[in-house]
């Protein structure tokens, strides 16, 4: 088979996955999905959930930094732009008394093993602010030697002077966000940045040790091509990041109004954005990493395709990671908690999370309290969305359910079957070949919420 004729029948199979397929899904970054998070647990359920908390189990930490130097147009995360460095001095300020409201109502020190500094961009943190939290955070929890620190930072606003502080802080991994190098596409989205600006950042975290750097890149923005994705993919190789997450472009204006600014006449379509995934995926795999779940990649030697190849791997609102904490405590505006309970969400808007914990509340909006058939339900969906594959007799078993009891949803796996995505045999359910771009729709299957016709979800291709 000529090339021609291979980029023509690649070319139909695409089409074909989004005539059949293209419709709306969740992320699948929790079961049950933030959608079906409500009021009925608020700051007295809340609290009473962590003073349940083992005395003896670790947890890992979220703390969201709701500030970035610039707006870019596509992001979909809960920030703000700022100039100057009064609010963020107050927000940490803020940050601090939510801190030592949390241990109060814990009322004990609980072991933490991870921190994760989200955003935003927490790198618009001064060395003050950082000395402050992780001084407040190391009264409140007993963190450990090994700590996993991670952060998410903006290459472009990044220093050395910043990657020293946070490293004295134990920063050991950090996920720098690149999207797509090309010119036309950053000015399309608002986000204006150089191969020499990451070149330089990774160089000083590695100078820094830190252990493992992620590459965030993205396809389906406006006026990205084949040809731009994959220029951006070999520029970034020559980094070695230990991982790449490829992120598909959730075009969602009517949740996010800033993207109202993009032109979605230069958004590209379905297809052509499965095309450029596709051989972002092949060119990355082509140079030894390890294809893991529905959007990352990590080399061979990482521990992410260790946790892979072990059946180890999770996944969480950070996306897939190898932290098994049963506990995530979320702090800071609209930080999102899991909990042996439950999940748990601050209040979104910046606003409302400073009043809450100016008046000493825990700032807790929503979140929702786990069922039996949700943490039933829930394994399975996170079994597919990292292994691809799932026991369902093994699931049952652990949950001492009947299997007749997801009949349905294995019902509607049928499409899924005949068209070569699914493969069933017996108790286990294995997602094949294209499959893979289609999980979450799989996955779609076993939710016992999922409306079809919602239009809450961004686009599942």
């Amino acid at each position: 088979m000529t090339l021609d004729s291979l980029a023509t029948a690649r070319a139909r199979q695409l089409a074909d996955l989004v005539a059949r397929y293209d419709g709306r899904a969740p992320r699948y970054t929790s079961y049950p999905t933030a959608v079906q998070f409500g009021p009925q647990v608020d700051e007295a359920v809340y609290r009473g959930w962590l003073a349940e908390l083992p005395a003896d189990d670790p947890v890992s930490l979220y703390v969201h930094v709701p500030f970035c130097a610039r707006l870019c147009w596509y992001c979909g995360c809960n920030t703000r732009a700022v100039n100057r460095h009064e609010p963020i001095g107050e927000y940490v300020q803020l940050l601090l008394t939510e801190m030592e409201l949390l241990r109060e109502a814990i009322g004990r020190r609980l072991p933490a093993r991870a921190i994760h500094l989200g955003g935003g961009t927490p790198n618009m943190l001064s060395a003050d602010d950082m000395a402050a939290m992780f001084e407040r955070l190391g009264e409140a929890f007993d963190l450990a030697p090994d700590l996993e620190m991670a952060a998410e930072l903006d290459p472009s606003t990044l220093s050395r002077d910043w990657v020293r502080a946070a490293a004295r802080h134990g920063l050991n991994r950090a996920s720098l966000g690149v999207q797509n190098l090309d010119a036309a596409v950053q000015e399309a989205v608002n986000r204006r940045e150089t191969f020499e600006e990451v070149a330089a950042a990774v160089g000083w975290l590695r100078d820094a040790r830190v252990r493992s750097i992620n590459l965030d890149l993205m396809y389906g923005l406006p006026h990205q091509t084949k040809a731009n994705t994959l220029a951006t993919v070999d520029a970034v190789l020559r980094l070695a990041p230990e991982r790449i997450a490829l992120f598909g472009y959730a075009h969602v204006p009517w949740m996010k109004a800033h993207q109202q600014l993009i032109d979605e006449q230069a958004l590209p379509g379905p297809a052509a954005r499965l095309d450029q995934a596709e051989s972002a995926a092949e060119r990355l795999i082509g140079e030894g990493y390890v294809r893991v779940g529905l959007d990352h990649f990590a080399r061979a030697d990482d521990e992410m395709a260790a946790a892979l190849a072990a059946g180890r791997l999770h996944r969480n609102f950070q996306g897939y990671t190898t932290d098994a904490a049963s506990t995530l405590l979320g702090l800071g505006a609209s930080a999102i908690g899991r909990l042996p309970q439950g999940y748990v969400q601050n209040v979104t808007q910046e606003l409302g999370w400073r009043v809450a914990v100016q008046t000493d509340q825990l700032p807790v909006a929503r979140g929702i309290a786990l069922t039996a058939d949700d943490r039933f339900r829930g394994e399975i969906i996170e079994r597919l969305m990292c292994d691809l594959a799932v026991d369902l007799a093994e699931v049952c078993v652990r949950h001492d359910r009947d299997p007749r009891e997801i009949s349905e949803a294995m019902g509607r796996l049928t499409p899924f079957v005949a068209d070569g995505l699914v493969r069933i045999d017996g108790g286990h359910v294995e997602v094949l070949g294209a499959g893979r771009l289609v999980v979450r729709s799989i996955c779609a299957c076993f939710d016992a919420y999922f409306a079809p016709e919602a239009t809450r979800h961004s686009r599942a291709l």
